[in-house]
């Protein structure tokens, strides 16, 4: 993968005199039509709304499967999450999945918010224990759910919602072994999830191992791997040391220099991003979860590159109109 990737950002970078067209049939044009998710997060500005419903309107004619509205770090995001998931539902053609989480929430709170959310029409909950909202250790409400597991089998009780939950191909930075990580996973498939989403990664053998040790644990759900196209390195870099993820070094050398030449960053990010979607389309894998951080460009460019074409939409357009507003920070990803 490391070399598939370098060739195919060289060009870009000037490294070498490569055809486009030569950098473009390196991967098989009859590779199959990938399924794909996009995950945005709720806004806390009025810039960073106008940048969301910006993005959800450019990717809605790319109809995922779902898309999902993240629940910010100790619940903290609660009803801008509930308000952009329900009109998410009642404006678009999309099909939204709302992240709830354990933290600083008893289960009647949660069970209420659950009915909220299926009288509203929504269907699909993505299901995370969650981090305090000053980190530190992780404490269970005291009337609340203390895990994951657990917050799936009580959303199961209340209605017969489609749930997602979270894993992580290099393990979770809190767990005490990556055997006991992946029982874990096993214990919310076992509750009644349908499928997981894993954490972001860069090394696709660390998934593809992942994959065998779940099976070899008689996890027997789909485990979607997560794909970040990265475009800020720097905050990258203290994101995946916060959650488990491993940064290459070839990733790095890649960014190396571009601190102040963000389109190039931008071509580095997304062809990144499609080569490790390549790579693992090769391997079997053909469906996908994108952290769009809010932003559609880059989502664009490598869902058009992995086959995905805009359904033409009544009044939709997938394109970027030129009042778009400055691109906005995920206050999730520092």
């Amino acid at each position: 993968m490391e070399a598939t990737i370098f060739l195919s950002v060289a060009p870009f970078l000037g490294i070498c005199p490569v055809d486009l067209e030569d950098v473009l049939s390196m991967s098989s044009p009859r590779a199959p039509r990938p399924a794909v998710s996009f995950e945005f997060f709720p806004p806390k500005t009025p810039a960073a709304e106008a940048q969301l419903w910006a993005a959800i309107r450019a990717l809605e004619p790319l109809l995922p499967d779902y898309v999902s509205v993240t629940y910010g770090a100790g619940g903290s995001t609660r009803d801008k999450t509930f308000e952009t998931v329900t009109r998410i539902f009642s404006e678009t053609h999309l099909r939204p999945a709302a992240h709830l989480t354990c933290v600083g929430q008893s289960r009647s709170e949660i069970e209420d918010l659950l009915r909220r959310y299926w009288s509203a029409g929504v269907r699909h909950i993505v299901a995370l224990r969650g981090d305090p909202p000053t980190g530190g250790a992780y404490e269970p409400h005291p009337d609340g759910f203390a895990n994951a597991a657990e917050l799936v089998a009580g959303i199961k009780r209340v209605a017969n919602f489609e749930i997602s939950v979270a894993c992580y191909p290099e393990t979770h930075p809190q767990a005490n072994s990556p055997q006991s990580d992946i029982e874990n996973l096993k214990r919310k498939f076992d509750a009644g999830a349908d499928r997981a989403i894993t954490q972001f990664f860069f090394d696709n053998q660390s998934y593809l191992d992942f994959l065998d040790r779940a099976a070899a644990a008689g996890v027997s759900g789909a485990i979607v791997p997560g794909i970040l196209p990265v475009t800020q390195f720097g905050q990258m870099t203290k994101f995946a040391a916060m959650c488990g993820a491993k940064v290459p070094d070839w990733l790095a050398d890649l960014f190396d220099g571009l601190d102040e030449d963000p389109d190039t960053r931008r071509l580095v990010a997304a062809m990144v991003a499609t080569e490790q979607m390549r790579s693992l389309q090769s391997s079997g894998i053909n469906e996908f979860h994108i952290y769009t951080l809010n932003r559609a460009d880059l989502t664009l460019g490598i869902c058009r590159r992995m086959g995905l074409k805009p359904a033409q939409l009544m009044g939709v357009k997938a394109t970027l109109s030129q009042d778009t507003p400055p691109m906005q920070r995920d206050p999730n990803f520092n």
